[in-house]
């Protein structure tokens, strides 16, 4: 299960931050996610890394809509992006929005922090650890986040994809 808090935060503030904290550099993405239509709380997407040359194919079952911090999360690489797309495509999914980023991924233990500069959304920090103890993960999460100086009140519990169509 895939725990994680998003927040709005000062992008270069935020990278400070997190180093301050010892968390290590682990590598930079440039990201493009393209989300297809599913009922919600499902999500579909393909999202290509240009940067590193990889595509992902993602399923994610939101287990605690609203909130958005509870997933079960399935992703499997694919050699080609297009094609991936076309083949969607042909299996009736409808595109909805684009997602692009510049991620900067960061890990201290089991914690991973993505730290996005969304294009026309902001920036953010996704707290995240991969677990089935929820309610201990997010401990953790709260416990780092406080010390990255965050606030419940800095939370964006809505997802890029529905930021996106607002």
């Amino acid at each position: 299960m895939e725990i994680e808090v998003k927040f709005r935060v000062d992008f270069d503030r935020m990278r400070a931050a997190i180093e301050g904290l010892g968390a290590g550099f682990v590598h930079e993405e440039v990201q493009e996610d393209l989300y297809f239509l599913l009922p919600y709380p499902q999500l579909l997407r393909v999202r290509r890394i240009s940067n590193l040359g990889r595509s992902f194919l993602t399923y994610k079952l939101i287990k605690d809509p609203g909130r958005n911090e509870e997933f079960d999360e399935l992703e499997v690489e694919v050699s080609d992006f297009e094609t991936t797309v076309e083949i969607l495509r042909r299996l009736g999914y409808r595109e909805d929005v684009w997602v692009k980023k510049h991620r900067l991924v960061y890990r201290l233990g089991e914690v991973t922090f993505e730290l996005n500069r969304v294009e026309k959304l902001g920036d953010f920090l996704d707290i995240e650890i991969i677990t089935e103890d929820v309610e201990e993960a997010k401990r953790k999460i709260w416990e780092i986040a406080e010390k990255l100086g965050l606030k419940r009140e800095d939370v964006e519990p809505r997802l890029y994809q529905e930021l996106m169509r607002l």
